[in-house]
């Protein structure tokens, strides 16, 4: 019988959220649920009745009750959520108007600043005022091309208390990154810090703001929030430019104009990858984004006003939605700028001891470097109040969940969590008052019927197949943008089977109610007609101190597939047959024979999109001779040349 790594006391399990929540559906339903498991299976079955009440749970505020939970329960795709419900996205997130710290802002080599709840409600309110002297109105996209930092919540929440659509993304986004996003939503606002930080450098964005201005025709008024510069920069080459304190209406005392709007009004747009194609424009809605935000946050990560979260994301990843969604639970959120890694590896840690960090969320890819740099947390810094570790952007390995209990913190809640920007949340997350079992997401969410199906379309428990969700749920889309007949919409999720979600994920349900990620379905390995995930492979290498990273691909030849590794070595390292046949040995041991490459490939590098992700399927693409477009989505584009016409793949 399997081990679990972590288990939560008894004290904590009866002060968690998720019990008393449990205790309201006892109460509510006359129920005994005792147990998560029970309590996940009532929620799948009864599907209108977990939303609403955790609608009642999440107290969202609404200026008009919904007349119904869910209409067309059985038709996956038109189902729509809390029919006439009016609310305002915005109004949920600043609901508490206190002196409480809403926000920290932490920028590379610079002092943290703070913003209580009271100030940040200031704030919000005359920037809205401007927004609405603009002529802003419902409907209209305002674009935030910025760091992580407290003025782009503010932006943010000024233009969701209108209506209007907030859209963001990085400002390490290379302009044709940029214009795949921009151009494709036509934005009236457009607000941008004059540079960012990364790695003890500062980079400006102006220039390509200006650009941006150039080329989209739609936007009347730039915003420029002073950030990396001694003194302010010249905006007067900038057509319609304006600092932030400028634009800032005078007044004080403003109360914010809150529009109310349908439960599936737009509140975001956001984008996929962009690696294989145009980046799709994903619509969410206001009110399925909240209720499924609420639910992750308070049940899931256990999160309440006592609580200070940090997520280190950019503001081009979902995740920085998901975060800034703490707002509506009152809790204080940390916002940093800046490289993990400069002045040193344990930059986060020490901003984790001293802001008393009780949620720590980073991405897999953080937590194996920081491993590999040697650092262990546990003795160097105080980490008292930290309760939960959050993961994602791809799977855990095993040996990262051992490392977290090992170096970082023998009693706090490990949670891989997995979901996407298509669904602005997860299919399988953290369970406070559950065992952590090692390379395993904790649980499937509540209100997620999420299974996983074989070749034919059976439901399967303890195998590898795809993530499915088999029924409707609140965030799904509301529509993609320039998708009229919702035709691209459809494509994407609903094709492979009737009146299903399908995800694009390769995954095992356990027989814990656990889930483990192989890795994307799209990019997943069939040597001889055996489905292989490439997280598979990438576990085994991660334990050699040789290999400082890799990625695996699956070659098309002789009317097969072969695996094809490439590695990135350890500074000071040599491919030789005795390390290849190392790298062989330890991949058929551990994993089997079939994971063993075809041919190991020595890289200078390997390409990551700007989110953290490596992009198997662009690398795919090129050593098949085919072309990659919308390269400005990769960290690091010029990578992916390396990979072109490679002599070794010819043989």
């Amino acid at each position: 019988m399997k081990q679990p790594l972590w288990e939560p006391s008894a004290e904590r399990k009866a002060r968690a959220n998720m019990t008393r929540f449990m205790q309201l559906v006892n109460d509510r339903y006359g129920k005994n649920f005792q147990t998560y498991d029970e309590l996940y299976t009532w929620s799948i079955e009864n599907i209108p009745d977990f939303w609403e009440l955790m609608w009642e749970y999440g107290e969202i505020k609404a200026s008009r009750l919904y007349t119904t939970v869910v209409e067309n329960m059985d038709d996956m795709f038109n189902s729509r959520w809390f029919q006439g419900a009016k609310l305002n996205f915005a109004e949920n997130l600043l609901r508490y108007r206190d002196d409480q710290t809403a926000l920290i802002f932490k920028g590379e080599s610079q002092k943290s600043r703070k913003i209580s709840y009271r100030e940040l409600y200031d704030q919000v309110a005359r920037f809205s005022r401007s927004l609405r002297e603009l002529g802003v109105k419902e409907g209209d996209r305002v674009a935030g091309f910025m760091p992580n930092m407290i003025e782009t919540v503010v932006a943010m929440l000024a233009t969701t208390s209108i209506g209007a659509i907030w859209s963001s993304c990085s400002p390490d986004f290379g302009f044709r990154g940029v214009m795949d996003r921009f151009g494709q939503i036509q934005p009236r606002v457009l607000i941008s810090a004059d540079g960012y930080s990364y790695n003890g450098k500062q980079y400006d964005s102006l220039g390509k703001v200006k650009q941006i201005i150039d080329e989209i025709s739609s936007i009347e008024k730039v915003i420029i929030v002073p950030y990396t510069k001694q003194q302010h920069s010249d905006i007067s080459g900038i057509p319609n430019a304006v600092y932030y304190e400028d634009f800032l209406d005078r007044k004080d005392g403003l109360e914010i104009e809150f529009n109310q709007l349908p439960f599936d009004h737009p509140v975001y747009i956001m984008y996929s990858s962009g690696t294989t194609g145009k980046p799709k424009c994903i619509v969410h809605g206001a009110g399925g984004t909240l209720i499924q935000h609420l639910k992750e946050l308070k049940l899931h990560t256990d999160l309440s006003r006592e609580d200070t979260l940090f997520y280190f994301t950019t503001c081009g990843w979902m995740m920085w939605n998901w975060m800034v969604s703490a707002l509506a639970v009152g809790a204080t959120i940390v916002l940093f700028d800046g490289s993990p890694f400069y002045p040193d590896a344990g930059v986060l840690w020490q901003l984790a001891q001293d802001e008393k960090f009780t949620v720590f969320g980073t991405s897999a890819k953080y937590i194996a470097a920081i491993e590999q740099a040697g650092l262990k947390p546990r003795e160097t810094y105080d980490l008292s109040s930290l309760k939960a570790i959050l993961s994602t952007g791809s799977p855990l390995s095993v040996e990262s969940f051992r490392y977290v209990y090992r170096d970082v913190k023998t009693d706090v809640c490990l949670s891989s969590i997995s979901g996407g920007t298509d669904i602005i949340s997860c299919f399988a997350l953290g369970n406070p008052i559950g065992p952590v079992y090692e390379g395993e997401l904790q649980c499937r969410g509540l209100g997620m019927k999420v299974e996983a199906y074989d070749d034919y379309g059976n439901s399967i428990v303890g195998k590898k197949g795809e993530l499915v969700c088999v029924a409707p749920f609140p965030s799904m889309p509301v529509y993609f943008w320039n998708d009229p007949d919702n035709r691209k919409y459809h494509s994407a999720y609903f094709e492979t089977y009737d009146n299903v979600w399908h995800h694009g994920d390769y995954v095992e349900i356990t027989d814990t109610g656990g889930v483990i990620i192989y890795g994307r379905s799209d990019a997943t390995l069939n040597p001889g007609g055996v489905r292989i995930g490439t997280a598979e492979i990438y576990r085994q290498l991660e334990t050699m101190p040789e290999i400082e990273d890799s990625l695996v691909v699956g070659q098309d030849w002789n009317n097969d597939v072969r695996v094809i590794l490439f590695v990135k070595l350890a500074p000071g390292e040599e491919l030789t047959d005795e390390l290849v046949q190392k790298i062989k040995q330890n991949i058929r041991k551990n994993a089997s024979p079939r994971h063993v490459p075809a041919k190991i490939i020595q890289i200078d590098d390997i390409p990551y999109t700007i989110n953290g992700k490596k992009v198997e399927i662009a690398v795919k693409k090129i050593i098949h001779g085919e072309e990659v477009f919308n390269r400005d989505a990769l960290a690091n584009p010029e990578a992916l040349d390396l990979y072109k016409d490679l002599p070794e793949l010819q043989t």
